[in-house]
């Protein structure tokens, strides 16, 4: 253990992996820990091309907000399971568009909050709150919410790549739950941005599964499969165009290189307006 893991590892449990932290790393970042590089380790050796899917995620998040400022006027977003900052986070990018915009990130990872803190919280139009994604209630009725975002104005609800983190349950704490109690807040006119992981590789799903599940303690869901996040999307208007992987969501480039295209899974969803 480093230096500034020692500072830090009477507060957060670094002998845990933290999804964040896993996906700090496949990033290129310096917010993780032992635990967490070799968890990525292991999951690279089920999944060679992860890394090439969590830059195509970033880069397909930095791409819809852009898109969905400039083009669709939204000014105000809510961002759930926000994970550890990094270079152009929701409220850089759409407030380089507009200034005016604001930002409220949801999470509960410790050193997400500890981090965003001191990072997302740069000025008056962005907020980190403690809340779990699934307290649909706690978050719409938190003070940062209601100080932010304007309940009469349409607004984008975040869910990228964090879905997966969540089991399914019987109790209304399910990630289909989920989204229809967010849809439910939602002002008229606002959208919904939804990914996840998904394969059509058995032995990918079950790995990845099992993996994260021991590796987590338990604090995982599973990867599904694309029938099952276009159900997510039932009874709202899917934008151009359409359930993808995120890459090929409105893509920078008409030709993208194959090495920027992840094989044994991909984040799958889109956009759509309620």
């Amino acid at each position: 253990m480093n230096q500034r893991e020692k500072n830090i590892s009477h507060t957060i449990d670094v002998h845990t992996p933290s999804v964040a932290r896993m996906y700090d790393w496949l990033l290129g970042g310096i917010e993780n820990y032992a635990s967490d590089r070799e968890a990525c380790q292991e999951l690279l050796e089920i999944a060679p091309s992860t890394q090439v899917l969590a830059r195509n995620n970033r880069a397909f998040l930095q791409r819809v907000v852009r898109v969905l400022v400039e083009d669709y006027g939204i000014r105000q977003f809510l961002d759930h399971g926000s994970g550890l900052p990094t270079q152009d986070n929701v409220h850089q990018i759409a407030q380089r568009s507009d200034p005016g915009c604001r930002v409220v990130y949801v999470d509960n990872d410790p050193i997400v909050l500890a981090h965003g803190r001191t990072t997302l919280e740069e000025n008056d139009r962005t907020a980190i709150l403690n809340e779990d994604m699934r307290n649909t209630a706690a978050i719409f009725d938190s003070e940062p919410v209601r100080r932010l975002i304007d309940p009469n104005e349409p607004m984008a609800a975040l869910f990228v790549s964090v879905l997966h983190c969540l089991r399914d349950t019987d109790d209304e704490m399910d990630p289909a739950a989920v989204i229809r109690r967010v849809a439910e807040r939602l002002p008229a006119g606002s959208y919904m941005v939804i990914c996840q992981l998904v394969s059509d590789d058995p032995a990918v799903r079950d790995g990845v599964t099992h993996l994260m599940e021991v590796a987590t303690g338990g604090t995982w869901g599973r990867v599904r499969e694309q029938r099952e996040v276009r159900a997510y999307f039932e009874d709202m208007r899917v934008l151009e165009p359409g359930l993808v992987d995120v890459l090929d969501w409105r893509p920078d480039t008409p030709v993208l290189p194959p090495e920027q295209r992840a094989v044994d899974w991909v984040e799958w969803g889109g956009v759509a307006q309620l």
